[in-house]
């Protein structure tokens, strides 16, 4: 049956979460759309029901859609094996963090520098030895 849970208790939050970021671009999703059919026009309570019940159902339907997905041996494979692979990798201290932030910047101000220093040096050479 399809709404059999497979492998419920591995990556239990890498799966929720992920669950809810989409679930929450689909509630942004359905929001606009409940605006976009304010704008409808016929009788008023076909337009209020129609505006109420087709983003409940595209929502209803997507959630449908994100359970039945996240219970699929491949995806929920998948979501356990890199969340296995996450928890192997080491992350780089706060210092080194600081100092390799420290080398990008001093290294793009003196790029940029030089080139300025070239810019303003063939803007000399190109304006008062050749004239143009």
């Amino acid at each position: 049956m399809f709404l059999q849970k497979y492998k419920w208790g591995q990556a239990k939050n890498t799966r929720l979460w992920v669950a809810v970021g989409i679930e929450v671009i689909v509630a942004v999703g359905c929001y606009r759309l409940y605006l976009r059919l304010s704008d409808m026009s016929g009788s008023y309570a076909l337009v209020q029901w129609v505006r109420a019940v087709v983003p409940l159902a595209v929502f209803a339907a997507a959630t449908l859609l994100v359970y039945i997905f996240f219970n699929k041996p491949s995806f929920s494979d998948f979501i356990i094996a890199s969340e296995g692979e996450l928890k192997k990798v080491s992350f780089a201290s706060r210092r080194e963090i600081i100092i390799s932030t420290a080398v990008v910047i001093i290294t793009v101000i003196s790029l940029a520098c030089m080139l300025g220093f070239m810019d303003f040096v063939f803007n000399l050479f190109f304006m008062n030895v050749l004239g143009i």
